[in-house]
């Protein structure tokens, strides 16, 4: 008896030995993973990240009026494995170490992060085309000049066709 009075008192003198989270700050490992912030400027909506995920949390699919793709990621579906921000080229996707999501039963369905991403407009045939942004060029080539400047801002047909002129010495001929 006399030994369970000392520890209790030893124990009162010390003090809580857990954080007082929620009521107070906590410890935060630098690699903890939490919520997944999106960049629409660097996407360049390839679906890496669609086809990795694990949860099958992240959906990009075509808006109404056409103009580009909504990027959603629902909060309650993902792991926070971290393989989108992995396998991202452009690193358009980040996982913060924000771990802070409790919500009501009732807003399960709103809890997301939405994005979105509009389409270019090919500078040859007008065409709406996915966006090709600096830091896939980045990946791609060691340098750029004005012609990858020019060839960033065409579809993939106009590219090929553009490419085939380069290759038979600039002739060029109409579509």
């Amino acid at each position: 008896m006399f030994s369970f009075l000392k520890i209790l008192v030893n124990n009162v003198i010390k003090g809580p030995s857990t954080d007082p989270y929620p009521f107070g700050p906590t410890f935060e490992p630098a690699a903890l993973r939490g919520k997944i912030k999106f960049d629409e400027e660097k996407c360049v909506l390839c679906n890496t990240c669609v086809h990795v995920c694990a949860g099958g949390a992240i959906k990009i699919q075509e808006n109404k009026e056409k103009t580009g793709q909504d990027f959603i990621v629902w909060h309650n579906t993902c792991a926070f494995c971290g393989l989108c921000e992995h396998y991202c080229p452009t690193k358009a996707i980040k996982l913060t170490n924000d771990y802070h999501m409790a919500h009501s039963q009732e807003d399960k369905y709103k809890y997301i992060e939405k994005g979105f991403v509009k389409y270019s407009l090919c500078s040859c045939c007008k065409k709406p085309m996915d966006p090709v942004v600096p830091e896939l060029l980045n990946v791609a080539y060691t340098q750029t000049n004005e012609s990858t400047k020019e060839m960033m801002e065409m579809c993939p047909a106009c590219r090929q066709i553009k490419n085939a002129e380069l290759l038979q010495g600039g002739n060029s001929y109409e579509r």
